[in-house]
């Protein structure tokens, strides 16, 4: 038997080695990873930068505790902060964690009680994030939840018109919802709530844990739209694999965030931050990021080519490198077929495929992947 909690629902497939965009499993076969471990290998799998990078912080100190000044922080701060327009940072471990910082911060900030979120919506797995979290399969059999949140139809403007109010802390959302289906907000919607945050006195918090660095084409999806968030959220692809997560904010919020109102023992630790500062320095430049995002077109274009005309097929929407494929039958069996084909890839509710490829992710795995999604949706058997 296994010790460990039975909480995942594992594959078949135990990795031996991978790099790249390829997992070797120990059943020796090879395999194509269009999961970058559910968007955190932006870089696949042991890219040299990073490698090189933790190394060389191995070999000064691994932990020393944020009670210390640390110029690897304050240089991946620094970072984020020019990407982002913001200009404040605090390190978590996760993304769940950051959210949590951002939620912390925004009602101490407002001294307000309430915050909108959005159904399909997924903001973490502890309290806070499990109770802003706009899918009620997440929070089956954890009794009452917070009281804070009130969930809303996404990219419905007029629900949020009507619930924003004076007693309104924040409104969060994610530019795609990537959990909930592969979502995208639409631009009148997201100028709106903008606006509307901005005419009341409430914060707007962008949750990039999944779109952020680099995955939709730009630093972080919220920049496609020509807006100002006041707290944005990012994990995942921050550390390539190493755990990190950060809430950034305006420069007038960092009163709300003295010593003592918050904290981590292992946010901003050393080797994750150095990690970080890599997948950085490596993902924020406009030739990289030009040709991820002509990556993200081509996965489209032959998406919609290759199966966008199947019956099985509803409907191909997301951004970038973030793809989602609706389908009318349950995704699982399917993930199963692509897995014994060759390709890894995810799901997104019960009948979306996901597909999130590394960004340097070559032109010739994604005809590849898009030819075996092809193959196992042209070829799979609808049973009644």
């Amino acid at each position: 038997m296994s010790h460990l909690f039975p909480t995942y629902q594992r594959w078949e497939i135990e990795p031996d080695k991978a790099e790249g965009t390829i997992i070797y499993g120990k059943d020796g076969q090879r395999y194509l990873d269009f999961t970058s471990g559910i968007g955190v290998c932006n870089l696949g799998h042991r890219p040299e930068a990073v490698e090189l990078a933790v190394k060389k912080q191995l070999e000064l100190f691994w932990h020393v505790s944020n009670l210390f000044p640390q110029s690897i922080q304050e240089a991946a701060a620094k970072k984020l902060a020019e990407e982002t327009g913001l200009d404040c940072v605090f390190f978590a471990n996760s993304g769940a964690e950051a959210n949590e910082a951002a939620i912390k911060l925004a009602r101490k900030a407002t001294g307000r009680g309430k915050i909108i979120t959005f159904m399909q919506s997924f903001h973490g797995r502890t309290f806070a994030g499990m109770a802003a979290t706009g899918q009620e399969k997440i929070k089956q059999g954890f009794g009452r939840m917070l009281e804070t949140f009130i969930h809303l139809p996404f990219n419905d403007l007029e629900s949020l018109k009507a619930e924003i109010d004076k007693d309104t802390a924040a409104v969060m959302l994610e530019i795609i919802q990537g959990e909930g289906g592969i979502h995208v907000v639409t631009n009148e919607f997201i100028k709106e709530a903008a606006s509307l945050c901005a005419e009341n006195g409430v914060l707007l918090i962008i949750d990039e844990i999944q779109t952020g660095v680099g995955r939709t084409g730009k630093p972080f999806a919220f920049q496609h739209f020509g807006i100002e968030p006041d707290i944005i959220t990012v994990a995942k692809g921050l550390g390539n694999g190493f755990p990190i997560g950060a809430a950034i904010g305006k420069a007038e919020l960092a009163e709300f965030f003295g010593p003592g109102s918050h904290g981590s023992t292992f946010g901003g630790n050393p080797i994750s931050t150095s990690a970080a500062l890599a997948v950085m320095e490596a993902i924020f430049n406009a030739g990289f990021l030009e040709e991820a995002s002509a990556k993200g077109e081509l996965l489209f274009d032959l998406l919609h080519k290759s199966v966008g005309g199947l019956d099985i097929v509803k409907e191909i929407r997301g951004l970038g490198l973030m793809a989602g494929i609706e389908l009318n039958v349950e995704a699982q069996p399917i993930l199963a077929e692509l897995r014994k084909s060759g390709l890894i890839a995810l799901s997104a509710g019960e009948k979306v495929v996901r597909l999130l490829p590394p960004l340097n992710v070559t032109r010739e795995e994604v005809e590849e992947a898009v030819s075996l999604m092809k193959s196992t949706l042209s070829n799979y058997k609808v049973t009644v």
